[in-house]
């Protein structure tokens, strides 16, 4: 999960495809639900096609300086 947040702060946007890592797609929507009820991501749907983006100004409003912590963790 901690991939999935790293690669998305990184663009503005991603597909699930994207971002599966050679992941079975039932562990990737595993992964996603995790993170959409965590608050820390936001999928929409275009077509039959889930774009995902990081809710970096929410994170920020809520949380000052935490992502920036967490994504400079190696």
């Amino acid at each position: 999960r901690l991939d999935i947040v790293r690669y998305l702060a990184n663009v503005s946007e991603a597909t699930c495809g994207e971002l599966d890592g050679g992941r079975p797609k039932s562990s990737m929507s595993h992964h996603f639900r995790v993170l959409r009820d965590a608050g820390l991501v936001h999928t929409r749907n275009v077509g039959t096609t889930h774009m995902n983006s990081l809710r970096r100004d929410e994170l920020e409003s809520r949380f000052p300086g935490l992502l920036a912590s967490v994504l400079s963790q190696h």
